[in-house]
């Protein structure tokens, strides 16, 4: 990209064409936050199983700020895009009233983790003197890459809040949305943790947990190398028959999760329920230096509560034995608030570039804020946690 910024600022069609350790510098700098999704190998994994690029619709078009060595400064995973599958901060309803004003909402440039609804870090900048400008130039890149490539509009999807106060200084619509995190409060046992629940959510998880194992199931906790190819066959076929069920076209393919396990086997805590040795369901989580992230779940068999005991409380028991702060159980499922899982804020930033869309979006947004920080409110008071009542003099 040319003008003042020509030597500082480039595109990259593949992630694999950007040094390995020079990425993960700028996108996981410290071991205790480490973010797996952002890591080059994970977006690698992606790249290389053919699930973007191609005819996917996701077009990589990373861009990279180089320091004046010629190092990494700063990188940021964007994409091209044709379509708005996959991404979990729906704007079809923007891609649609557009088309109807006679205007061309596709192709697009989104600034996510494929087909992963985890908050974490977009503008990946390596720290020390100068971050905070090498962060605005990736935002101010981006709208220029846009505006070059002729697309509607940029999208910075699950970004963290100082990004977000970051993008809008750039001229980027502010959005919020929710999900339900489970916090570690220092816990020592699973047994801790349900002592600070009201005694009718206590009760209810004791037997949603005994519902879930009586039919003679065992639930394994499988790291590392212990995940041989033989699992992974497993838990592709309960991917695949989730995905088909949920949202008719699964977005990863068989080889990825092979990528996965050989480049990340460290990262990856697959929960299985296993009957006679053999799976019937699972959850694949990813692990983080502070947090388990929860992705994907799906079953060959139908049991009470199992979905309950593999994806939500099987993370929590495993996050309290490795003292992480926190279990990220994806997108979406008010259904978590019963089970400890209490509602996070999640943000985007947005740039459009017609003005008379721009105008009807940010109205939309400035009601959705609110609506949003409304409802996150209401289901707050409706935790499923103790109340501490204080004593009056």
């Amino acid at each position: 990209m040319a003008d003042t910024n020509a030597a500082e600022l480039r595109v990259e069609p593949r992630v694999s064409a950007i040094d390995a350790a020079a990425w993960d510098a700028c996108a996981t700098p410290a071991a205790a936050t480490h973010n797996p999704f952002v890591s080059h190998a994970f977006l690698k994994c992606l790249e290389d199983a053919g699930c973007v690029g191609g005819r996917s619709g996701w077009l990589p078009q990373h861009l990279v700020v180089a320091d004046p060595a010629g190092g990494l400064a700063a990188c940021m995973p964007a994409y091209v895009k044709s379509h708005s599958q996959g991404e979990y901060v729906f704007d079809h309803g923007w891609a649609e009233a557009y088309g109807r004003a006679g205007g061309h909402y596709y192709p697009k440039l989104q600034v996510a983790v494929p087909f992963s609804p985890v908050p974490g870090p977009r503008l990946l900048v390596k720290p020390g003197p100068g971050a905070a400008e090498a962060a605005l130039l990736l935002g101010a890149g981006a709208v220029e890459l846009s505006r070059r490539l002729g697309l509607s509009s940029v999208h910075v999807t699950f970004c963290r809040e100082a990004e977000w106060d970051q993008l809008s200084e750039l001229g980027y619509l502010k959005r919020t949305d929710q999900q339900f995190h489970w916090l570690n409060q220092g816990y020592a046992t699973f047994d801790a943790f349900l002592a600070s629940l009201s005694s009718r959510k206590r009760k209810t998880i004791r037997k949603e947990r005994a519902q879930a194992l009586s039919a003679e199931l065992e639930i394994i906790q499988l790291t590392g190398t212990d995940i041989t190819e033989a699992h992974w066959d497993a838990f592709f076929a309960f991917y695949m028959d989730t995905g088909n069920r949920k949202w008719g076209r699964p977005y990863l393919n068989r080889k990825f999760f092979s990528l996965l396990g050989g480049a990340m086997a460290d990262r990856c805590l697959l929960i299985l329920a296993v009957r006679d040795r053999q799976p019937i369901a699972g959850a694949l989580n990813l692990i983080g230096g502070d947090c388990l992230y929860g992705r994907y779940w799906g079953a060959s068999e139908q049991h009470p509560c199992l979905h309950f005991e593999v994806c939500y409380y099987q993370a929590i028991d495993y996050a309290i034995a490795h003292k992480l702060a926190r279990v990220e159980a994806g997108a979406q499922g008010e259904h978590k608030l019963a089970r400890g899982y209490l509602p996070a804020a999640t943000f985007s930033a947005h740039w459009i570039a017609d003005p008379g869309l721009r105008r009807a979006v940010s109205r939309y947004l400035d009601e959705e804020r609110r609506a949003v920080a409304e409802h996150r409110e209401m289901l707050a008071e409706y935790g499923p946690y103790r109340k501490v009542v204080e004593e009056q003099d």
